[in-house]
């Protein structure tokens, strides 16, 4: 073990992108794989890609995080390296670790709230890839994060950026609107992802002092009869009144990555201003230094049992190992489904 700790290292996994036009439709064949999504429908959906010249920002803005995070350990005398991995795309986590010489890591994965899709199959995840590369060491995963203080101070600190578009006078006018990955409701049943997101919204919101927020979700996708977390954020945005100012905060992506570029940049920003809204969309907490501040909290609460675990609201801090009922998912993949196409 590195420096006399439990860990020898720190894995950064998560969703992973294509960086490049000639990546995108093998990228959409890992992300469905053994689902029977036809063809054409990928190709549909690569078509997105096509406005950011088939390149996802995801994998750039995973290492400028892991560069902000690796400054932070040495400052804080962390001796841990960093290594990166991907889901669905190259650093795939069976290269990873490969490479890796070690005999014992700990995981931090890119969602900050409970899911199957967020928490319980990367969990899987890194047990196949483990399976896969002979003489991988243990892997921990770290807790959900979603309470911490750091990750909401720099999601307030991301609103307040887009507040300070208008006067502060106006500021209590402010549609606030937080948004999320949309999964099936089977799905949602079987986790506390709801929950948390309202948990996070209620927090951030009395941090600001801006009691006019509401929780909707985005890029849903799969048979329109197959009922999944809503209001969608399009549907959201038809109840306002024309001249409403708005702040759209991805509470639940940690990068802008393509389903925040896309879905809300290009499809709600179009409608926004089809309704006379006066939209502005937050950034994500990407390097933030509070976030960034915050994991390195996590990793020193799992390097020290002594450390408090960090958390904010009635809920308190989840558990380092979820329960065997945690995050199940009842559905198996049905042809046509395409879930989460680059969230973490």
């Amino acid at each position: 073990m590195s420096n006399s700790l439990p860990y020898d290292g720190l894995l950064y996994v998560s969703f992973g992108g294509p960086e490049g036009p000639e990546d995108v439709l093998p990228f959409l064949r890992n992300v469905t794989r053994g689902r029977g999504v036809p063809e054409e429908r990928l190709v549909e959906v690569a078509h997105h890609y096509d406005l950011f010249h088939g390149n996802s920002p995801l994998n750039d803005q995973n290492r400028a995080v892991i560069a902000a995070l690796q400054q932070e350990f040495t400052r804080r005398g962390l001796g841990l390296p960093i290594w990166f991995a991907n889901r669905n795309w190259h650093p795939f986590l069976t290269e990873t670790l490969t490479g890796i010489k070690a005999q014992r890591l700990l995981a931090f994965v890119t969602s900050a709230f409970s899911s199957y899709s967020g928490c319980r199959q990367y969990r899987e995840d890194l047990e196949q890839a483990r399976e896969a590369v002979p003489g991988s060491p243990p892997i921990d995963k770290i807790r959900v994060f979603y309470n911490h203080p750091g990750f909401l101070t720099a999601t307030a600190e991301r609103v307040q950026e887009a507040l300070a578009a208008w006067p502060p006078k106006k500021h209590s006018d402010v549609e606030l609107i937080f948004t999320a990955h949309s999964i099936p409701d089977s799905m949602a049943r079987h986790s506390d992802y709801e929950a948390q997101l309202n948990d996070a919204g209620a927090l951030i919101a009395n941090r600001l002092g801006h009691p006019r927020w509401r929780l909707a979700f985005q890029s849903r996708s799969g048979p329109p009869q197959v009922p999944w977390l809503g209001p969608d954020i399009l549907e959201v945005l038809r109840q306002l009144r024309p001249e409403t100012r708005v702040v759209i905060m991805p509470l639940g992506f940690l990068n802008d990555h393509l389903e925040v570029l896309y879905d809300l940049d290009v499809e709600a920003r179009q409608l926004a201003a089809e309704l006379k809204l006066d939209m502005r969309r937050a950034a994500t907490v990407g390097c933030h230094p509070a976030f960034i501040g915050a994991i390195a909290d996590l990793v020193q609460e799992r390097l020290d049992p002594t450390r408090p675990k960090l958390a904010e609201g009635k809920r308190g801090p989840k558990e380092d190992t979820c329960p065997e009922t945690c995050c199940l998912n009842p559905i198996k993949a049905r042809p046509g489904r395409i879930i989460h196409q680059e969230t973490p």
